[in-house]
């Protein structure tokens, strides 16, 4: 079984404690987390052999982040070392009708000031069978975004199937600097992912009849999207998670696949939420590793919505889940009984 590889960074995450703010706290919670590092584990979780590849300086907090990722069954054999800092950011958790707030503080981060030549694609994709970045990485940095395209062509070299998770983040780049940049990567990409925002922000595809911010979400606008995509980029199938905000606290959660000309449309959860960090990466994962064992669209679908549901029920950027209970979650058991 071939390998998945990620790349991107992994971040300190500190957060105040019981959902005070910033401005109340005297102490900070310790974890660690990033896109594609969060991917790599959710694959590991199911068992893929999964390899999370960034730069990081030599010191303590950056090996405790190396350590976690490799207790959590991730391999890490081909993380650069170098560089003067981690990137760190801060979660608010919000509540009720108050926002959650991510404060970044990762200018100058070892992984953002990496050069191609930290790097060796062709050895490092040597038996890999996938390769998954999201839209963060070429974000941090020009040279991130040079590294991010010589990881594409090189996984092509190697036949490797590229997922990209569009992921923008505008505290960290503008629309049409995103524009730019991902045009010219989505050349390489197989498997887009994108959250209900995503297409609108770097590619101008907007969903009709829809308004994220009141919660209202047109089926039939995503399929417009997910056809869009497709017909501008080739991908081979196009998934989009569909967030529908309640409040802080209570979210519906579905996605819809694009596959073959068809369209697939999951179930819809209601989740009451203790942590969202996170949420869209093992909506990935999940797709990833449901793909990667063959399964149907709808059920691999159902596989990564169920992922990415139970995900929100755990604190901290990784989906310490097991496949079984994904799979039984997908199969309709969300009754959150005891299991004796």
């Amino acid at each position: 079984m071939g390998k998945l590889v990620t790349f991107g960074e992994i971040m300190l995450r500190l957060e105040p404690p019981e959902r005070l703010r910033i401005s109340q706290a005297h102490s900070y919670g310790v974890q660690y987390g990033g896109g594609e590092a969060n991917v790599a584990v959710s694959a590991a979780n199911y068992g893929m052999e999964a390899e999370f590849v960034t730069r990081l300086p030599k010191n303590p907090i950056a090996d405790a982040a190396i350590r976690e990722l490799r207790g959590l069954g991730v391999t890490v054999s081909h993380i650069a070392r170098g560089g003067d800092r981690m990137g760190i950011y801060f979660v608010e958790h919000g509540a009720s009708q108050r926002a959650s707030n991510v404060i970044y503080d990762r200018a100058h981060s070892a992984v953002s000031e990496s050069s191609p030549a930290d790097y060796d694609w062709d050895e490092i994709f040597d038996g890999a069978e996938r390769f998954h970045f999201t839209g963060i990485t070429p974000a941090l940095s020009p040279a991130c975004a040079e590294i991010c395209a010589d990881a594409l062509r090189a996984a092509k070299r190697h036949g490797v199937i590229v997922s990209c998770d569009l992921n923008y983040r505008k505290k960290l780049w503008s629309t049409e600097e995103a524009n730019r940049v991902m045009s010219a990567l989505m050349e390489y990409v197989d498997v887009c992912i994108a959250n209900e925002e995503d297409a609108d922000r770097v590619f101008g595809i907007r969903a009709d009849d829809t308004d994220v911010t009141s919660g209202t979400i047109s089926d039939e606008g995503y399929r417009s999207v997910c056809r869009k995509l497709t017909e501008r980029f080739g991908f081979s199938y196009v998934a989009v998670t569909l967030r529908e905000s309640i409040s802080a606290d209570t979210n519906r959660w579905s996605a819809m696949l694009y596959r073959g000309g068809e369209f697939y449309k999951s179930k819809k959860y209601t989740v009451e939420i203790v942590d969202r960090v996170g949420g869209g990466d093992s909506f990935s994962g999940g797709l990833i590793y449901a793909d990667h064992a063959g399964m149907e669209p709808q059920t691999a679908l159902e596989f990564a919505v169920a992922a990415s549901c139970l995900k929100h029920s755990i604190v901290g950027d990784y989906n310490r889940v097991s496949k079984e209970e994904v799979a039984a979650l997908a199969s309709g058991d969300g009754s959150g009984r005891v299991s004796r």
